[in-house]
């Protein structure tokens, strides 16, 4: 069957389509994205502006028509950090569903964490033994650390590359006091956190995913994209913090021009380095792995497994969040 996932980020509406059986590998058909930098357009309340909410609709609107063209016979359709913590939510929502008929499901930070966690299970399977899942999105870090398919911890922080650039890294380049207020207001909380992942146990492998620490990783010498997704990728500690001063010093127009740096990403790549090089520290991982599956696998991997279990069009991905009515063609997660 053809799925398709509606993901409402921080920074693009990203579809991706792909062909997938209970049991099988899925396999992209169709990936497109639409910059929106949603979490940029909140007034002084916390609220999504008129014009964000202009934007996410027509985004969305396109979206659900790229997947009608492809085939799509489901479209599992979220929002993360953006809508969930925007004080309008509801009413963006709602004001969506009305004019494009596609209704997101808000995913909590902590159901993120779950479902990227599952996907990276399944690409690296049990021998990889036990885990440490990390994710640096717009909006949030999501950790999630264990044995099974489920983690044994799982977490969110409002440490995202995008959120801690708009507000706290002003400038290009930013001043070095900005700089070393966030380096300490990021090892702070995470810090608070560091003992909920070490009782899990000692991780056999560290993953890490998300365009961020993909850029971060391509610029500290991993294979570029276009290699492919079986190619080993790896982060070091060591690799990583030796870049960090050098980005802090450029303007964005610099970090732009670095290998694997895509134009829309170069403003918070500083910030994602901080976050990254501190979650690094704090929880002694000196490599890491670099996994091509994330959040948007999780979601059509849990959804294969709903199928497969013959829960039928009713199933939800993630439990616990009110199911929303959805378009005709789609279905809730």
């Amino acid at each position: 069957m053809r799925l398709g996932v509606l993901d409402v980020g921080s920074n693009t509406v990203h579809l991706l389509v792909v062909d997938a059986h209970p049991g099988a590998h899925p396999l992209a058909a169709d990936s497109t994205r639409r910059l929106l930098r949603l979490a940029e357009h909140l007034d002084g309340s916390g609220a999504v502006n008129a014009k964000g909410v202009a934007g996410l609709t027509a985004a969305v609107e396109e979206a659900a028509r790229a997947a009608e063209d492809a085939g799509v016979e489901e479209l599992l359709a979220f929002a993360t950090s953006a809508v969930r913590d925007a004080t309008n939510g509801e009413e963006v929502l709602a004001h969506v569903a009305e004019r494009t008929g596609v209704r997101l499901e808000v995913l909590p930070g902590t159901a993120e964490a779950d479902l990227t966690f599952l996907a990276v299970r399944r690409w690296y399977g049990w021998s990889a033994g036990r885990l440490l899942v990390l994710d640096i999105g717009g909006g949030s870090l999501e950790v999630a650390a264990g044995l099974d398919e489920a983690p044994d911890v799982s977490f969110s922080l409002p440490l995202g590359a995008g959120r801690l650039t708009r507000d706290r890294l002003p400038g290009d380049p930013p001043s070095k006091e900005a700089v070393r207020e966030v380096r300490r207001y990021v090892r702070q909380q995470i810090a608070a956190r560091v003992r909920d992942v070490t009782r899990a146990g000692a991780p056999d492998a560290v993953v890490v995913t998300s365009k961020t620490f993909r850029s971060l990783a391509r610029l500290c010498g991993a294979a570029p994209s276009a290699e492919g997704p079986r190619v080993r990728r790896v982060l070091r500690r060591e690799d990583l913090s030796a870049r960090v001063p050098e980005l802090a010093r450029m303007t964005c127009a610099q970090r732009a021009q670095l290998p694997g740096v895509a134009v829309e990403r170069a403003q918070q790549l500083l910030a994602g380095a901080l976050v990254a090089e501190a979650v690094f520290e704090l929880l002694g991982v000196e490599e890491a792995l670099v996994g091509p599956w994330a959040l948007r696998e999780g979601i059509i991997l849990r959804r294969l497994d709903a199928i497969g279990a013959g829960e039928g069009a009713a199933a939800r991905v993630v439990e616990g969040v009110a199911a929303p009515g959805a378009r005709a063609g789609a279905v809730a997660l």
